[in-house]
């Protein structure tokens, strides 16, 4: 047994920094929604009319703010998906959309990276998506802003450039699931909690990385991120 009457040390927990603020933002979970931009839903061969959200999980440990990413083993097809995140100070279980938002402390940048030939054959057998989506450094993420201080945005352009070359590119008005919504459906599922994540969906043009490359993202009023594949 160890000093801290653990039989072993415990992890350490996963943090954000935040803009113009010493303190870090610790994270609890991290949810993802699925297909939350028409194109991007219509690029992946699916309907984009609105359907009942789906959300899948990563591993709070899957953060990394070094702005590197460390290419993944067992996979030949590696995604970048650019996404508005949400940061929860509070939670709760049946949260009314009307008051959802009083709920976010504040927003940020990230990637959700994807083993994408990994998470097919996933899809093809009807088993669960961990194995492509929440691997080790698949959610580079940068600095959370406070929403105290940009307000919640309902628009702005999301774009991500590799390499500068422009892949992807939205606004978040297009959004098919709004963060209240998002945070009021999630809430009727799970007893969301302070210090949760929600990535809020990436728009179409997703694309493969390989070794070498730049990822440069940025959203309108939040912020923006620059990560190296290596």
């Amino acid at each position: 047994m160890t000093e801290t009457g653990f039989v072993i040390l415990p992890p350490v927990v996963p943090m954000l920094p935040v803009k113009g603020r010493d303190e870090t933002f610790p994270v609890r979970r991290i949810y993802c929604i699925g297909r939350n931009y028409a194109a991007h839903a219509i690029e992946m061969g699916h309907d984009p009319n609105r359907e009942p959200p789906f959300f899948f999980q990563k591993n709070p440990d899957n953060i990394d703010t070094s702005g590197r990413f460390p290419y993944p083993v067992k996979s030949a097809d590696v995604h970048h998906e650019i996404e508005m995140v949400v940061a929860l100070k509070s939670g709760g279980t049946n949260i009314p959309v009307d008051t959802a938002l009083d709920h976010v402390f504040g927003y940020g940048v990230g990637l959700d990276m994807t083993r994408r030939d990994l998470q097919g054959e996933a899809k093809k057998l009807g088993r669960p998506w961990e194995i492509g989506k929440a691997f080790e450094h698949s959610a580079p993420m940068g600095p959370l802003v406070r929403a105290e201080e940009i307000g919640h945005p309902g628009a702005g352009r999301v774009d991500l450039k590799v390499n500068g070359q422009l892949r992807q590119e939205g606004d978040l008005d297009q959004l098919i699931w709004k963060v209240p919504e998002m945070i009021a459906y999630l809430s009727e599922y799970f007893e969301l909690a302070a210090g949760d994540l929600i990535m809020s969906g990436t728009p179409s043009g997703v694309g493969a990385v390989v070794k070498g490359d730049v990822m440069e993202g940025a959203i309108e009023g939040v912020g923006g991120i620059r990560v190296e594949v290596v």
